[in-house]
């Protein structure tokens, strides 16, 4: 909060969700990890092919959360509130876990 108060910009409160890149050696690899991660609930995964043949499965949850706290020093939430994003975020990361 000390620092927050003391800021003169614009302040986000930030949570970025969970990612895990694995290069796969073949197609089928991929799509196999695929349907685990889809169905163990990561429904931003996919899989990308690149121009030299490297196959890399992306594992990605939605667990994200980004909220503006302050705009030009001037704070827009209350503490009680910022206790309750930090709350939230941490039950997105045991989520993730």
């Amino acid at each position: 909060m000390t620092a927050l108060e003391k800021a003169t910009g614009d302040v986000v409160f930030k949570f970025e969700p969970f990612v895990l890149h694995v290069l796969c050696r073949e197609l089928q690899d991929a799509q196999l990890l695929h349907s685990v991660a889809i169905d163990s609930g990561f429904r931003n995964s996919g899989i990308t092919v690149g121009r030299g043949g490297k196959i890399t499965m992306a594992v990605r949850s939605t667990h994200c959360l980004e909220v503006p706290l302050s705009h030009k020093g001037r704070l827009l939430v209350s503490e009680e509130y910022i206790e309750f994003l930090v709350e939230v975020a941490n039950q997105k990361m045991e989520e993730n876990i």
